[in-house]
């Protein structure tokens, strides 16, 4: 019997990660698990899109900071699909919270190394043997140009961030012999509901392309690296921000 493969994304609800839910489903025919914390009118909003376009989809509700539920349900996942495997993880889930570094409370900075860097490793250890026995799969993170070039006001999520690079590349290079590859997108401002309280008339005028990018841009990005075509990329972290660095 066939192994039935899916492509699991944190924080799928809304903006980039359900942009990337939506093009796994219907460019590269994954069944999606579409993983959330809290908003779940928004994730069925998300599967509904996926359905309604002839794609599969479940949602997956944990806190990828916290290990022991996330771990809880990926195991009770795996119990109930005991001949699927999840072979590709996209790690997207991650928060903000902004404030310069001298009046930072101590919550806000571990909220968001929890979010975007524990939760990369809570979720993804676990599949990791699944992987690798399978001998192969596609492991992609979702960075962000704070996190390659650092952003006044947010030392946590450029920490936070950076960290998830350097994890990247020590982690595509333990796993490329079994053929997993691992890598990370990193975003400039990007049209979400993270970047729609910030001044785009002014920012813009920073961005060689003059505009900010679209959740569907990254999305394809995503896609291309999470398909066979990309087989050779592996520990890269690739900038999509209109020129704002490079």
């Amino acid at each position: 019997m066939a192994v039935k493969t899916y492509a699991l994304v944190t924080g799928g609800s809304r903006g980039i990660g359900r942009a990337i839910c939506i093009a796994l489903a219907s460019e590269l025919k994954y069944p999606v698990l579409i993983n959330y914390q809290s908003n779940l009118a928004a994730a069925e909003e998300t599967r509904d899109i996926i359905i309604a376009g002839g794609g599969e989809a479940e949602l997956l509700r944990f806190d990828v900071s916290d290990q022991a539920e996330t771990h809880a349900q990926l195991a009770d996942w795996k119990d109930r699909h005991p001949e699927s495997l999840i072979e590709v993880i996209v790690n997207n889930a991650g928060i903000t919270r902004d404030g310069l570094f001298l009046w930072m409370e101590h919550d806000d900075w571990s909220n968001v190394i929890h979010t975007s860097l524990n939760g990369f490793y809570h979720v993804t250890k676990p599949l990791m043997q699944d992987l690798l026995r399978h001998r192969y799969g596609r492991i992609i993170n979702i960075v962000s140009v704070s996190g390659v070039k650092g952003t006044p006001g947010q030392t946590n999520y450029s920490a936070a961030k950076a960290g998830l690079i350097g994890a990247t590349k020590a982690l595509a290079q333990e796993v490329a012999k079994r053929n997993v590859t691992v890598n990370a997108v990193a975003p400039g401002f990007i049209e979400t509901d993270m970047t729609n309280k910030l001044d785009e008339k002014e920012l813009k005028k920073l961005i060689p392309l003059n505009r900010f990018g679209k959740a569907e841009e990254v999305a394809d990005l995503v896609c291309f690296l999470a398909s066979k075509k990309a087989a050779y990329i592996t520990g890269e972290v690739i900038n999509i921000n209109g020129g704002i660095y490079s």
